[in-house]
């Protein structure tokens, strides 16, 4: 028989598409044509699967060979289709049996010489071989990263000699159940270095419970990058799900994905020239730009308002729906961007407005232009607002005074108040729809009338009414308390700080 099928995977986003490598012998003058919309990286596989062949000792059959990537009208990238084809070709040749094919799935670009190279993205692929009940081979080199699917069974190898010994039963592969070795999920920046700023690590604290996002003002030097980079210290730890769903978005990323980043949460500090396609994801083929790289985990934006002002408007649909749909003319993607944004501004162009140095200058018309590249809606989307203020140098110099909480005894609280609202809506408090905020953050009547004379007061939209209600909700998590009291609400109204400025 001159017809053979065998299993692998495209890359599609955050999906791994199944692909049947059709090949087919006939007779005609030699030649080898691939067809099912292959690009330019498959067409060239053509040339290093003839050399793998050739160079690991067998035959490459003097026939019309006919390859057929199915389905047609799914894009394929890559050299990942490298070892299916030449699998196909031995096994339509007849130099190694047809019968086991079926069981298996094959991703690997192939050396000149026959050897099995790294291919991007086998984590989404290694998810979908498992919930195919297939084996899964792939190179030594991928196989940590393929190995953190606890349900795939997973053969590598290093040469295509040894998948053909393993499928002509000469000398099988064992499976691979190593556990890789990953790097405990500790920080080295920790609560404890922040000195003073009680009313910023509260606000810090809040956000990392109930997932919310967080806008810091404040001068220079005040502490606003320190305090955003030990967030991550502080967060829940990861679930199984999350670690995967980010491991996968690493995984096709450019950068790839690192063993030592399992179980991490991601951070994410995108320079201020960053692009909208930067921010977002883009290209020909999409790939996942900095909201999607940091889903699960925390996009860190500094000078906020020195960003374009077009770059910050494409953040507003993710922060609301969690994903992003990139479309091109051929192809349509969707990435998860489940992140947490921490921004930090100046409250004015030079930085010291209200600063005890008096140094300030900038007029009034000055500060509101610097503020208005925020844009409303974009600021009616972060949940919190605080100010950071300068703290005296005599405070950072006292060596005399009680020691600073640490990130682990922080994280404590945070963990505890998570599972509360896991428990009660299987999501963070953040994530709360209208209806889910109708019925888990019930209000007395006079605090009801308190929150509604400070919505009026500060001008405050719908949205942001129910973003102060889910804040007090996490206060009263953190609290321990099953309803939300009058100083919860009062608490959760002083984080709208920068539209009370706009309001003064």
């Amino acid at each position: 028989m001159s017809l053979a099928v065998v299993y692998t995977r495209a890359q599609n986003g955050i999906e791994a598409p199944p692909v049947n490598v059709e090949v087919h012998l006939s007779n005609g003058l030699p030649s080898l044509s691939i067809v099912g919309l292959p690009e330019a990286a498959v067409k060239e596989s053509k040339d290093r699967v003839r050399c793998a062949i050739l160079n690991s000792r067998f035959e490459f059959p003097t026939r019309r060979i006919t390859i057929n990537l199915a389905p047609a009208d799914l894009p394929k990238e890559g050299g990942r289709f490298d070892l299916a084809i030449a699998i196909g070709i031995l096994a339509a040749s007849g130099q190694i049996p047809l019968g086991k094919l079926k069981q298996y799935e094959f991703i690997g670009e192939l050396a000149l010489t026959g050897g099995l190279r790294h291919v991007r993205g086998i984590l989404p692929s290694a998810i979908q071989t498992a919930r195919a009940n297939r084996i899964l081979i792939v190179a030594r080199e991928n196989a940590a990263e393929a190995r953190l699917v606890s349900e795939v069974e997973l053969l590598t190898a290093d040469h295509l000699l040894e998948v053909c010994a393993h499928l002509c039963g000469q000398q099988s592969l064992p499976l691979f159940k190593e556990q890789a070795v990953v790097a405990q999920t500790s920080f080295d920046q920790d609560m404890a270095d922040v000195r003073a700023q009680p009313h910023a690590k509260r606000a810090l604290e809040i956000a990392a419970a109930g997932g919310h996002s967080l806008l810091m003002i404040g001068p220079p030097g005040t502490g606003k990058t320190m305090l955003a980079s030990r967030l991550p210290g502080i967060l829940p730890p990861m679930t199984e799900p999350e670690a995967l769903e980010t491991a996968a978005l690493q995984s096709i990323s450019d950068q790839g994905f690192k063993i030592q980043q399992w179980r991490k949460r991601p951070f994410r500090n995108p320079h201020h020239t960053a692009s909208g396609v930067a921010l977002v994801g883009g290209g020909s083929h999409p790939r996942p730009g900095e909201i999607s790289l940091a889903n699960n985990g925390i996009m860190f934006l500094d000078e906020l308002p020195e960003f374009d002002r077009r770059v910050l408007e494409v953040l507003r649909e993710p922060l609301e729906s969690g994903r992003i749909t990139i479309s091109r003319a051929a192809r349509q993607a969707e990435f998860p961007s489940r992140f947490q944004l921490i921004a930090a501004m100046n409250p004015c162009p030079c930085g010291y407005l209200g600063h005890s140095s008096g140094r300030c200058r900038c007029s009034p018309d000055q500060i509101l232009r610097y503020r208005n590249r925020i844009s409303g809606p974009l600021l009616d989307r972060i949940d919190m607002h605080i100010e950071v203020p300068s703290v005296p140098i005599h405070v950072m110099q006292d060596q005399s005074g009680k020691a600073e909480e640490d990130s682990q005894t922080v994280q404590q609280r945070v963990i505890t108040a998570r599972n509360t609202q896991l428990n009660r809506s299987d999501i963070a408090n953040s994530q709360l729809n209208n209806k889910q905020v109708e019925n888990y953050c019930l209000l007395k009547k006079a605090d009801q009338q308190l929150l509604e004379r400070a919505i009026e007061q500060l001008g405050l939209s719908a949205r942001a009414y129910h973003r102060i209600l889910k804040v007090a909700r996490t206060i009263a998590d953190l609290s321990k308390e099953e309803s939300i009291l009058t100083a919860h609400i009062a608490e959760a109204i002083s984080y709208r700080r920068l539209d009370r400025m706009q309001r003064n």
